[in-house]
């Protein structure tokens, strides 16, 4: 639009109206699970997939169901908790508590596993797992965030492992092990343990380096061995017969001094009977500290919490739309069966005081003991395999994505034949920090907390695009609604608390941290390729309270500007969209601008993205609408009528002044607080401005009847000249600007309206609003007296004279407002006879002029404009000597003349003039006309 040239005009398409976007991020999901050809990464496209067969092994993608997913989940799930720790579990809390607490665990794992196999079946899944099923959905804050601390997770899971691991080695061929006996042990002590923990950690590094194909055979033939073993524990409980000198009081155990050694019964029903309530003890490994049901299920937790193994693999997949289900599904199933039944034989045979006792008691009751040292070497070595591989995969993907920047460069340029060699040696680096702790229960209970927060993200993942109701969401997982979601979400939050609440609120605090640090530092354009969760909830909740928001139930009290700016060009109205989202007062701000021409070969697209990079420099809250229109009042009139959506309309026009003005680029000063080079292409500049010399796009007879156009439709009005004189740095530090200026008295006709009218008390909102912004700076209303035309060239003392403002009502009404202003008394309107004889010539000027009886003499012609222009000369230097400490003025707008008056253009063209003349070298200055009541004394 071309209104302002100085600071004005009209804007294009809502800065927000591409909420839908946020399903951008599954473009390459949305296919079929034989999706062709994608990026290696994130930034070698825009995210979306060509359909079409593609080629796993070009991809480095050789792993099936059994052994990419199954394999690694079912192992994950059995690790150190299978052999070592059930018998704690059953135990202490009994077997009804005990299947309890598995129908709750594997109850929170199943929902979770839902909203995994829902994300992970709809469409292509790269490598990264979990991170990249949260990351593409959540956006890039929570993703990341969440995606770094299940980094952490694996490694902090691989250390616990490993130190399990070392226990099996130490407690079997260490002193006093079940396989040795003399002096031909294992060495034991912290370091020693820390230096065959860094051997399995050095062997797992090994096979990690191989790639992971070996890692899936190695995981397949662990998988046997462990299941060997386990099916040899079944038969033992039912083979073994009553024993009281096979199972030993472990050595650490300094809680039953008086025995040697255990009882163990074998199938028997008092057993089972003595076994199914719960008696809870003290755990002997942890210094005799309590054991209750928080315990017991923190244990039991912290060794089920693999269930997202195969979806570390994603990227060595050849269908994990199709494997991450079925192979997590069944896995779950199958470690679910077998621990139950592990806990009923255990019942059946074991009391519970040996349970209490001895953890490691499954040994020396096998049929077979090397079966048992076997299973938990293997379980405990293969889980650590899996997290390890699992971490480094995270840091691929985190270092393609560069949620972190360069930082993680060194992981990308280490990769060779599709093996993160970088990423697997900074997890090992990692892992053998751990290892430095030593202690086997707080790496658990970190690393269950760890885990339980990446459930909680992928729970609210699918939640929030379940709810949104996003067409493009067609998972081939059926099985799962925002119901199994919530409660999945839902429990995975108590359980972390439940585990540790310490732990658990450090987790959080730290992902809250990531998620800001993110927010503020990470790269804007990876989260305009994914997309973000949050962008499609906020278009259905926006969508929601929009219906709900009634225009017919809207009231004073609450009234706030409501703000259509047209603009001419950014370039040179940078200061007034700048101050105008200042004035929005936390109300609709949309920046209008038409553009002339027809709809032939338009692409708005390329446009729509210079407008929307204009809001991001300029930093404002703002909407953003462009029309094409065959002239500028037109397409005014489309911006006014159109722009806004429901009770969101603008109530607001503002506009720059239409004047002879060469507008300023303020892209280009050097001294512009707005400077920048991003809208110059070369050598052509996007934003066009009329150079000096150029010709305007239209006449000021068009401009006047945008403004008749405004005020017809009930939109207030508002005209702003000067404000390439505004700086807002400079009003902020100077201690010489202390003043809003007030002018509510109409100079066009000083003796006429009421003292309060709509456009004195409009104009008195706008001050107070800015003040709000301005805190150091006053407002100032100036109190004007002018005699009534009848009283002119009289001196009788009982002539009537009109006081247009008394001061004691504007005090009285200003504190019923609750404003709080300085008063100061203005003479001349009321001293100066000729002064006040002009006020019934310039009624010819606006909209009063066709109830004005004309005299011959009082023609609009070049004389009386001639005079009318001294008076506003005389008005101007009025206001001017008063502004020297003015920030910003606020002057009454007459209305325009009428479209249907006599002479328009001539009248038109005058009221410009004289507008020009009472604005000319002032400060930043709005002239004001309102429509509509702004203000209320009540509550």
């Amino acid at each position: 639009m071309a209104t302002a040239e100085q600071e004005t005009a009209p804007i294009a398409n809502s800065r927000y109206g591409r909420s839908g976007s946020v399903f951008r991020s599954f473009g390459s999901l949305f296919g079929s699970q034989n999706s062709g050809d994608r990026p290696q990464s994130p930034q070698d496209g825009d995210g979306y997939v060509e359909f079409g067969m593609q080629d796993p092994e070009r991809n480095g993608r050789t792993l099936g169901t059994f052994a990419g997913v199954f394999s690694p989940v079912a192992l994950s799930m059995f690790s150190a908790l299978v052999f070592i720790r059930v018998g704690y579990i059953v135990g202490n809390a009994g077997l009804y508590i005990t299947l309890l607490q598995f129908l709750i665990a594997y109850g929170i794992l199943l929902f979770t596993v839902a909203s995994v196999c829902a994300i992970s079946t709809n469409g292509a899944i790269e490598g990264g797992g979990v991170y990249f099923m949260i990351s593409r959905t959540l956006g890039l804050e929570f993703g990341g965030s969440i995606g770094t601390l299940f980094f952490f997770a694996n490694v902090v899971g691989s250390a616990m492992a490993i130190s399990g691991c070392t226990e099996g080695i130490m407690d079997n061929f260490g002193p006093g092990g079940h396989f040795v006996s003399g002096e031909h042990t294992l060495p034991d002590g912290k370091w020693w343990r820390f230096l065959t923990s860094s051997m399995l950690n050095t062997l797992q590094l090994l096979v990690c380096l191989v790639g992971a194909a070996l890692f899936a055979k190695t995981s397949v033939i662990i998988l046997g061995t462990v299941t060997v073993c386990l099916f040899a524990t079944y038969i033992s409980f039912l083979a073994v017969g009553p024993t009281n000198d096979t199972i030993p009081v472990p050595g650490e155990n300094n809680l039953s001094k008086t025995l040697s050694f255990l009882n163990y019964t074998g199938l028997n029903a008092t057993t089972l009977r003595d076994n199914l309530g719960s008696h809870y003890g003290v755990d002997y490994t942890s210094n005799g500290k309590q054991v209750d049901f928080s315990t017991t299920f923190g244990v039991l937790f912290s060794g089920v919490t693999g269930i997202m193994a195969g979806a570390n693999m994603s990227g060595e997949l050849k269908n994990p739309s199709k494997s991450i289900p079925w192979g997590t599904l069944s896995a779950v199933a199958f470690t679910f069966v077998s621990y139950i039944i592990l806990s009923f034989l255990m019942s059946c045979t074991t009391p519970y005081f040996t349970m209490q006792n001895n953890y490691l008691f499954l040994l020396p009751v096998n049929v077979w003991p090397p079966f048992t040292a076997i299973g938990i070497l293997t379980a405990t070595f293969s889980t650590s395999l899996s997290n390890l591989i699992g971490s480094s995969r995270i840091l691929e993907a985190l270092s393609k994505d560069q949620v972190f920047g360069s930082l993680l460069n060194f992981v990308i340029h280490g990769t060779w034949k599709g093996n993160p060699i970088a990423a697997v040696a900074v997890s090992w680096c990692l892992v053998e920090c751990i290892l430095l702790i030593g202690s086997f229960n707080i790496i658990a209970q970190i690393n269950s907390v760890l885990f339980m927060l990446s459930y909680l993200a992928t729970n609210l993942a699918c939640l929030g695009i379940e709810l949104t109701g996003a067409p493009n969401f067609r998972p081939l997982f059926k099985y799962f609604t925002w119901h199994t979601c919530l409660v999945g979400l839902l429990g995975t939050l108590i359980m972390m608390f439940v585990i540790n609440p310490i732990y658990a609120s450090i987790c959080i605090i730290l992902c809250l941290i990531l998620v800001i640090a993110l927010h503020l530092f990470s790269p804007a354009t990876q989260a305009a390729q994914w997309g973000s969760i949050s962008q499609a909830l906020m278009f259905h909740q926006v969508r929601k309270y929009l219906l709900m928001l009634d225009p017919r139930k809207d009231h004073v009290k609450f009234w706030r500007p409501q703000i259509l700016l047209l603009v001419s060009s950014p370039r040179s109205c940078c200061p007034l969209v700048d101050f105008v989202n200042d004035l929005k007062k936390s109300g609709l701000y949309i920046i209008g601008h038409v553009k002339l021409g027809d709809f032939k070969g338009v692409e708005d697209a390329e446009e729509n993205q210079q407008w929307w990079s204009f809001l991001d420099h300029m930093r404002v809250k703002a909407f953003t609408e462009v029309t094409l229109s065959r002239s500028i009042r037109e397409g005014v009139q489309h911006l006014i009528r159109l722009s806004g959506i429901g009770a969101m309309k603008p109530n607001t026009i503002i506009l720059g002044f239409y004047d002879n003005e060469a507008p300023r680029d303020f892209f280009q000063n050097g001294s512009s607080p707005y400077k920048t080079d991003d809208f110059n292409n070369g050598e052509i500049q996007n934003f066009p401005i009329r150079r000096d010399g150029d010709p305007k796009q239209f006449q000021v007879q068009e401009y006047v009847q945008i403004l008749c156009d405004t005020l017809r439709m009930k939109k207030n009005l508002c005209l702003c000249r000067n404000f390439q004189r505004l700086d807002k740095n400079f009003i902020s530090i100077s201690k010489h600007v202390k003043y809003i200026d007030v002018w509510p008295i109409n100079v066009f006709n000083p003796t006429s309206g009421d003292p309060f009218d709509m456009v004195s008390l409009f104009m008195m909102q706008l001050a107070v609003i800015m003040l709000a912004k301005w805190k150091h700076l006053r407002v100032r209303i100036f109190l004007c007296e002018a005699n009534d035309e009848r009283s002119v060239g009289t001196f009788d003392t009982q002539a009537p004279q009109m006081e247009i403002f008394s001061k004691v009502k504007l005090e009285q009404s200003l504190k019923e407002l609750r404003i709080t202003a300085d008063i100061v008394e203005i003479q001349e309107w009321s001293r100066d006879t000729d002064f006040s004889r002009h006020a019934r010539t310039l009624k010819q000027f606006t909209a009063q002029a066709d109830n004005v009886l004309l005299e011959d003499d009082d023609e609009v012609g070049e004389e009386t404009l001639n005079r009318s222009l001294l008076y506003m000369q005389r008005a101007n230097q009025i206001i001017r000597e008063r502004s020297d400490q003015t920030a910003l003025s606020f002057i009454y707008l007459a209305a325009p003349p009428k479209l249907s008056t006599p002479d328009f253009a001539q009248r038109s063209a005058s009221y410009m003039e004289l507008l020009t003349e009472l604005t000319a070298e002032l400060p930043p200055t709005i002239l004001v006309h309102g429509v509509s009541t702004v203000t209320s004394t009540t509550l």
